[in-house]
Formats: C-alpha cells, sequence, structure tokens
C-alpha cells in the first residue's frame, strides 16, 4: 500500500518542489520524507496560512507520485547528463533556472553548494541529511492556482511543521478518486510558483503558465 504524505508548502519559489523541465523533483528541504518515500508513494503539499495568496491552507499546491529515488549524488550526475536545466542559474532571463534544485556539486567532498544556489553552506547539512532526491514523472503543479480540497480530506492537512504520513492511510483512496475526477492534464503546470507573484521585476514572461483565475 503506497503512502500518502503531506505537508505544508511555506514559501513556494519553485525549488522544492522543483516542477520544470517535465519532471517534478524534490531535492532540497523535507529530509524525512526525502529519506522515508518510496517509489509509488504519493506526496502532497498544502498552501499555508501567510503567503502572496493570502491564507491558502487546506488548499492543494501540488502532488506526485515518486517514480523514482536516488542518492543525491546520483541525482547530480542524472541532472548534469538528463536535466541541465536543474541546475541553478542566476545568470538567466529565465526564473525556471533560477530555481534549479541541482544545488550541490558532489565532485567535491563536502559538496560544493554551486553559485546561485537557493540555498547556502548555512542549510547544507539540513538538506544533505535527506539523502535522497525524490523524482516525479506522474504530478501535478498548481502553484498559486491551489485547489480547495473537499471537506473528507480536510485531516490529511498537516497544519505544523513536519509531515503526516502513517496516519494518512485512510485518505489514499479518496484522495486518488478525487484526484481522478478532476481530469488535470498530467505532468502540466497549471500555476506559476506563488512566490514569484511577489519578485521585482516580476518574470511576467511565464505569468502565461497560469492565465486562469484562482480556483477556491
Amino acid at each position: 500500500m503506497p503512502t500518502l504524505y503531506s505537508y505544508v508548502v511555506q514559501t513556494d519559489y519553485g525549488s522544492a518542489p522543483n516542477p520544470f523541465w517535465d519532471v517534478c523533483t524534490l531535492v532540497i528541504c523535507k529530509p524525512k520524507i526525502r529519506r522515508s518515500a518510496r517509489v509509488g508513494d504519493w506526496i502532497v503539499g498544502t498552501g499555508p496560512a501567510n503567503s502572496p495568496l493570502g491564507d491558502v491552507r487546506g488548499m492543494m499546491v501540488y502532488a506526485m507520485r515518486v517514480t523514482n529515488k536516488m542518492p543525491m549524488s546520483d541525482y547530480d550526475a542524472w541532472a548534469r547528463e538528463h536535466r541541465p536545466e536543474k541546475l541553478p542559474n542566476a545568470h538567466s532571463n529565465d526564473p525556471r533556472l533560477h530555481v534549479g534544485d541541482a544545488i550541490y556539486d558532489f565532485a567535491t567532498n563536502p559538496p560544493r553548494v554551486r553559485p546561485g544556489s537557493v540555498h547556502g553552506v548555512y542549510e547544507r547539512e539540513h538538506d544533505l541529511s535527506g539523502e535522497y532526491a525524490l523524482l516525479s514523472e506522474h504530478f501535478f503543479y498548481l502553484g498559486d492556482q491551489p485547489l480547495a480540497l473537499p471537506e473528507v480530506l480536510k485531516e490529511m492537512v498537516q497544519r505544523t511543521q513536519g509531515h503526516r504520513s502513517v496516519s494518512n492511510a485512510q485518505y489514499l483512496g479518496p484522495f486518488l478518486k478525487w484526484l481522478a475526477k478532476l481530469d488535470m492534464p498530467v505532468n502540466t503546470l497549471h500555476g506559476i510558483p506563488s512566490a514569484w507573484l511577489e519578485a521585482s521585476p516580476a518574470p511576467t514572461q511565464l505569468i502565461s503558465l497560469a492565465p486562469r483565475p484562482r480556483r477556491s
């Protein structure tokens, strides 16, 4: 039986999760989830009380079924070969490249933090304690278009720091049924990271990724 993980995405920069380039990845932050989650498990991120959108507690920001799990050093090699866009590039005009999550260069020991990364050396120990990178080629990313969970699923929402998993067992079936009824395209960006709405200047060239009004 797959495990359903849920947690609050306190700040949605587009780096954790990183939903770009056709693979949604969770490589930094949430080390406990990254260590324990297995292929086939589901991870759901919900919104916080304070965001650029206001209070979005109980609203789904993203959901991903884990389709691959690899040590972070292997992810570094995989990203360099298959998804170099996941490496941070602060000099690009494309904000998706600013939030690349392959921020640790394992060619050195300890791994070097790549220039322009969203995290620095102070977060390195915390990030590396997760040991693994989680990848998904079956995900739904809503970003600034979060979707309210139905009443029957409200109890699966984590309301503090940390995450829920074992206690969510009873909600896995109802969640998957609800998700299927939405009939949303898989592996599609239905919104942009909400933190981008406060960027200066705003990444207007990507706002068109989410042209619809926010759902309640």
